[in-house]
């Protein structure tokens, strides 16, 4: 049976448009995009998901008065969708050790960067690369991992290095990591999971 994946986004979706790319080149394997979940209700990535035919649901952090209601709300969005894979595709909320519990090695992150580096609270987005770029390294890249009760400390499916440019600003490198790491790795380690291999 194929497997249903749901994707968890709060913004643009330029990571959920490569999976879609991928799932309408017949390389998601197995599974299939079934619904996307927006913690933000004007998220772009909501329209990606219309336009490609995927339903869509907002679960909003403003609409609960506690984290404990809002990972009740996101466990009963995500038992509805019948998610077997949850993919956190720039999903900017970190989640209650019950969402991630109750979907233990059946929920995947990308991260921008090789981690252990440049991850963990407080790196998300432009700052890991901000970061690298200070620190003078050579070489960053992304990487695919369980999700688990520690920020970027799941176990690592995929990575994927790209070099840095002498040239490089925060938001070029952020482009090159997107195009040449993140972009094809996510699809990859999602066609796995639905396959069975991992």
């Amino acid at each position: 049976m194929l497997k249903r994946v749901v994707v968890l986004v709060s913004g643009g979706g330029t990571n959920l448009q490569a999976l879609i790319d991928a799932q309408q080149r017949g390389e998601l394997k197995n599974g299939f995009l079934a619904c996307v979940i927006s913690s933000n209700p004007d998220a772009y990535a909501l329209e990606r998901a219309r336009q490609a035919g995927i339903s869509t649901k907002v679960v909003s952090r403003k609409s609960y008065a506690s984290w404990e209601a809002y990972d009740e709300a996101l466990l009963a969005a995500l038992k509805e969708a019948q998610a077997d894979l949850i993919v956190l595709a720039g999903f900017l909320l970190v989640l209650g050790e019950k969402v991630v519990k109750a979907y233990d090695r059946r929920m995947i992150n990308v991260h921008p960067s090789l981690i252990p580096s440049f991850c963990g609270d407080g790196y998300y987005g432009l700052r890991v690369h901000e970061a690298a770029l200070e620190y003078g390294v050579k070489v960053t890249g992304a990487t695919v991992h369980f999700v688990n009760e520690v920020t970027d400390g799941g176990q690592i499916i995929l990575q994927k290095a790209v070099d840095i440019h002498e040239d490089d600003t925060p938001e070029s490198l952020q482009k090159r990591v997107m195009e040449e790491a993140e972009w094809v790795l996510l699809p990859k380690a999602v066609s796995l999971f639905c396959e069975g291999k991992l």
